[in-house]
Order: C-alpha cells, then sequence, then structure tokens
C-alpha cells in the first residue's frame, strides 16, 4: 500500500477496496469513516496520576530537566463516522518511558531505579470545535512482551468512555511479533491503527511528528456530539 496515503483519505482508500465504508443515499452522496479499533487498555493505565496531567509529557511543571527520548510531536483529530469533528472530547494517552518503565506501581515500584523521573507518562487535551488534539511526548519504544513500540489511547466525552485503542509505529518490525497488532487479524483494524514518525523538517535535536485520527464508531446518541 501507497506510504503516501494518508488518514482519514486512506480510510477511504480502503472503502474503494471494498471495505464497507461508504452508504448508498443516492448514489453514494454520504462516505463514512472506518471507525478505529478498540484495544485492550492495559498495560498500565496509571493507577496513580500524575499532578501534571497536561499535554506535554516531555516536561513536568517547572522543571527544566526534559524526558530521555526523541521528541515526538502527536497531533489528530477527535471524528465521528461521518466525519464530523467531535468537540469536548477528552483524549488521553499513556506509555512507558524511554527506559521502557510505565507510570504504574506494579511497573515503576519494580523498577524505581530504571524509571525516567522526568517523563510524564500520562496526559490529556481536551478538543475543541476542530476535534483536533496534540501531544508532546516521546517516540514509543517496546516493552518486555510487547516488541511493538505504541502509545495508548483512551477517548472520553464528560464521564462517557467512548474508545480505548493505541498507535502502532508503521514499517517497526515488531509489529509482527507483537501479540496485541498481531491479534488483530482485520487488515483494515491493522492499518488504521498505523501511524508515520517522520523527521520534523530543520530539527535540531532529531524530533519526530505523527498524525493519528482518531474515528469513533456510531452511537445512538452521536448527534449530540455537535453541540
Amino acid at each position: 500500500m501507497s506510504q503516501s496515503i494518508h488518514v482519514p483519505s486512506r480510510r477511504l482508500f480502503l472503502g474503494a477496496l471494498g471495505t464497507a465504508l461508504f452508504t448508498t443515499r443516492g448514489l453514494f452522496a454520504e462516505q463514512l469513516l472506518y471507525p478505529s479499533p478498540a484495544m485492550t487498555e492495559g498495560p498500565f493505565y496509571p493507577d496513580k496520576l500524575p499532578l501534571d496531567q497536561d499535554n506535554d509529557l516531555i516536561i513536568i511543571k517547572d522543571s527544566t530537566t526534559p524526558a530521555v527520548g526523541i521528541i515526538t510531536h502527536l497531533t489528530g483529530r477527535v471524528l465521528s463516522t461521518s466525519g464530523e469533528p467531535i468537540k469536548d472530547a477528552t483524549v488521553e494517552i499513556w506509555q512507558c518511558d524511554a527506559n521502557a518503565v510505565y507510570l504504574h506501581t506494579r511497573d515503576s515500584g519494580p523498577k524505581a531505579e530504571q524509571q525516567d523521573k522526568h517523563f510524564q507518562g500520562f496526559g490529556r487535551f481536551t478538543t475543541a470545535s476542530t476535534g483536533e488534539y496534540r501531544f508532546r511526548t516521546i517516540k514509543p519504544v517496546p516493552y518486555p512482551g510487547r516488541p511493538s513500540p505504541h502509545i495508548h489511547v483512551k477517548v472520553k466525552r464528560g464521564d462517557r468512555e467512548l474508545l480505548t485503542t493505541q498507535i502502532f509505529i508503521r514499517g517497526h518490525e515488531g509489529n509482527a511479533r507483537d501479540g496485541v497488532y498481531a491479534g488483530t487479524r482485520d487488515l483494515v483494524d491493522r492499518e488504521l491503527v498505523l501511524a508515520d514518525f517522520t523527521p520534523v523538517k530543520d530539527s535540531k535535536i532529531g524530533e519526530v511528528r505523527a498524525n493519528f485520527d482518531i474515528v469513533v464508531g456510531r452511537t445512538p446518541d452521536e448527534r449530540t456530539f455537535q453541540r
């Protein structure tokens, strides 16, 4: 598949291959985006959330020492299957640090000496009318038992959880050996959890960027997303 096809255009491209991304209203008047696949939450959603929960995971509060790792600018939109942006959606991300330690006592406890105390490990961002979100974090690294680097994502609206999924690095050699990624047998779903991590032009410190649109499946009250 061509690397130049990006989400959501990649979603529509998949539809052209025969995936049910369209509904017939007249002559295919309405295009539907394929929903992001749900994936397991663990490991490890923090069992104690950090005091700093903003969208910059590289710097904790007023610290001047950044986290170890390749700085990554993660952006995207939260959309309905009809392509409408979802306002007031809270996007949460969490991942292990560059030393493969999660912000969770079951992990950071036994690995306290390895843990990067300068990495926030968890962040939140609430979307505006455009549905856009953005984070500054590190490029994910493999974790023991999980050879595929990944970022966990959860989307909420109010007290309701809409979706939990994961973001994987396109083309990483560990993907095929990762139980979660390989366990996703639907080829379209596999495609939709991949993101390109590309170098930021002229960055002197080797930063990368990734774009990942999150499409929430239809729900009975989907029309309320636009209010």
